[in-house]
């Protein structure tokens, strides 16, 4: 099983060039260090300047226990430092921390049969979370109890349920896979932009980006998404209702585009 991000997992690629020619870099090693290591290259190119045909991977075994939590936080920020504590008290065995805004959930609930808000009071922000370790279950889940009720005693968290078994694991990990599937039900398109930005900066960006879009498209709606812990989201923005969505998407893409790469800037 494999976890983590594509540039640390792959340990070489076969590539198919513009021209035809096809390079060899299907490399076993770990640590390569016989020249330029141009399968980082391709891979973040993602297909502009080659076709990746084939790719030696890093596997890991498969975990045998996983723990699973969905939170209501109350801000990104309060986010930030809950990922903090998490780290303090779990290490490595995080293996997901997903930020949601609330915005990208109810578009799940409405449109995607048997999903369901999981925490009855509505709150603006969410974190999904999951700890894998190869050793006791019930120990990995002592460990997240203990950090999530810190977490509570610090006001990061308003609310929580943890997974109880893999069933409601799933489902939990279901409403965050099915985000775009809910958006596409919507008679509106959607900008998608995919943002890296220094984890740190995160909160700063959300709120600036928010801010920006908000003061020049009233009633634009925002769905917000993902890898808190690598510093990369989702960063989608919905036309407002009741107008001409075809004709703003026509219109105001480039205006919408400058304001999120500002605000990424920053």
């Amino acid at each position: 099983m494999a976890t983590g991000n594509t540039r640390d997992l792959v340990l070489g690629v076969e590539v198919v060039l513009p021209d035809g020619r096809i390079w060899n870099g299907l490399r076993g090693l770990r640590k390569d260090n016989t020249g330029y290591d141009l399968k980082h290259l391709f891979i973040g190119a993602e297909g502009t300047l080659g076709i990746i045909t084939a790719a030696t991977l890093k596997l890991f075994p498969r975990a045998a226990a996983n723990a699973t939590a969905w939170m209501a936080v109350p801000h990104p920020e309060a986010a930030l430092k809950l990922l903090a504590l998490m780290r303090r008290h779990c290490n490595d065995r995080i293996t997901a921390f997903e930020l949601i805004s609330r915005h990208s959930l109810e578009l799940v609930w409405k449109h995607v049969p048997g999903t369901r808000d999981p925490i009855t009071e509505p709150h603006p922000w969410y974190v999904l979370t999951e700890l894998a370790d190869a050793g006791n279950e019930q120990a990995l889940r002592a460990d997240l109890e203990t950090a999530l009720e810190e977490a509570l005693q610090q006001s990061l968290v308003d609310d929580v349920v943890i997974a109880e078994n893999r069933t409601q694991a799933q489902a939990l990990w279901h409403m965050r896979e099915s985000i775009l599937e809910g958006a596409r039900q919507e008679p509106v398109m959607v900008y998608r932009h995919d943002i890296a930005v220094a984890v740190g900066r995160i909160p700063e960006f959300i709120r600036e980006a928010q801010a920006a879009l908000e003061a020049r498209f009233p009633g634009v709606r925002l769905i917000c998404f993902g890898h808190l812990g690598d510093g990369n989201l989702h960063y989608n923005v919905q036309a407002p209702a009741g107008g001409d969505a075809q004709a703003f998407l026509r219109e105001r893409e480039d205006e919408v585009n400058t304001l999120v790469f500002d605000a990424v800037q920053r």
